[in-house]
């Protein structure tokens, strides 16, 4: 991305998730099946990774960037909380293809668009951009291992649950299969509402992008301990909201806060610090599926979710190392400040006289 641009990744992404989700229609064995997750796992990276930096790279300033990542992770919200019941129904009445026939054509159509409202290459403006700071650089920088720990921390209850919730429903309340279908769906709600307060607190507020991160890590904590707590399933939607608004917060607050971090320490070029975003989503969301039904049969589904909630409240005071962030000037990176001196000596006159020659 820091290389060829916004778009051209982009395209390729949607591309890669249109034959992914084609292959998962027609698949008809485990092998398939396998090529299939890792084409979507592929594409989506592509995606996500150069669809947020796009945003930020678009929206320079506070508080667009703060509002235009907001509704990207509201759609992305939306994407994952309504999966099951969106899949679920076309699955019960049209079949197995239908959903992911949908979702191919989806991509197909908003790939297109992408051609028609943002060619890759078409300004020709990549040539004149800085070179990015690389990869390792970025995470070696404390600021940004800061939020990419409060990023993977806030989604392990997600993550987590999402494999094992429904076991745990139907054993310990007799859920029927609409009901697990359903209960990430009222979730949404609160998500959204966690993306409009924390984007028009940060307008008012912008100094305090840690508090609202630390507060939606209080909330998830606090909501991951109540889940077994609930015995119905109406009681279980209330902490499963929490759970979402809080992390509505989380990704609200810091998701700009990365960029930031990247204009005022390293090079206004973003593809880089949101391949760290997507990974620390990743590394939950790969563990979620192993560690979390291990963990509920060695020691219990209660246990799995108190650790997961004193995690994310351990992991809030840690946010307070951004508390000054707000207050940083933007500096040149070395590359940019050798590049803008003057030639030294006569050697590197008479070289910098060649180049102009």
């Amino acid at each position: 991305i820091d290389r060829v641009g916004y778009e051209a990744p982009l395209l390729a992404g949607l591309a890669v998730l249109f034959l992914s989700t084609a292959t998962f229609a027609f698949a008809e064995n485990y092998a398939t099946l396998f090529v299939a997750r890792s084409l979507q796992g592929l594409g989506s990276a592509f995606a996500d990774t150069a669809g947020i930096a796009l945003i930020a790279d678009r929206y320079a300033e506070e508080p667009a960037r703060s509002r235009a990542l907001g509704t990207a992770l509201a759609c992305i919200s939306f994407g994952s909380l309504a999966a099951p019941p969106f899949g679920g129904v076309l699955y019960e009445f049209a079949g197995k293809r239908v959903p992911f026939l949908v979702l191919a054509c989806v991509c197909l159509l908003d790939g297109l668009m992408l051609l028609v409202l943002a060619p890759p290459g078409g300004t020709g403006a990549r040539a004149n951009m800085p070179v990015g700071t690389p990869i390792h650089r970025l995470m070696i920088d404390p600021y940004i291992a800061v939020v990419a720990g409060a990023l993977a921390t806030c989604n392990i209850p997600l993550a987590f649950l999402e494999p094992t919730i429904a076991n745990w429903m139907k054993d310990s309340m007799g859920a029927s299969e609409w009901e697990v279908g359903l209960t990430w769906l009222p979730a949404f709600f609160p998500h959204v509402l966690g993306v409009y307060v924390t984007v028009q607190l940060a307008a008012a507020y912008p100094h305090l992008q840690w508090f609202y991160g630390a507060l939606g890590m209080a909330i998830i904590g606090a909501s991951s301990c109540l889940v077994p707590a609930c015995r119905n399933f109406g009681q279980v939607i209330i902490p499963l909201c929490g759970i979402c608004f809080g992390i509505a917060l989380v990704d609200t607050a810091l998701l700009p806060t990365l960029a930031f971090l990247v204009d005022v320490r390293h090079v206004s070029v973003y593809g880089s610090v949101y391949a760290i975003a997507d990974i620390s989503y990743c590394v939950a969301y790969a563990l979620g599926p192993i560690v979390a039904g291990q963990i509920v049969h060695t020691m219990g589904f209660a246990q799995l979710n108190l650790g997961m909630g004193l995690a994310n409240v351990l992991y809030a005071p840690v946010l307070l190392f951004l508390k000054n962030v707000c207050q940083m000037k933007p500096s040149h990176s070395e590359r940019n400040i050798l590049l803008e001196e003057g030639p030294k000596g006569l050697y590197d006159t008479i070289k910098m006289e060649e180049r102009k020659g």
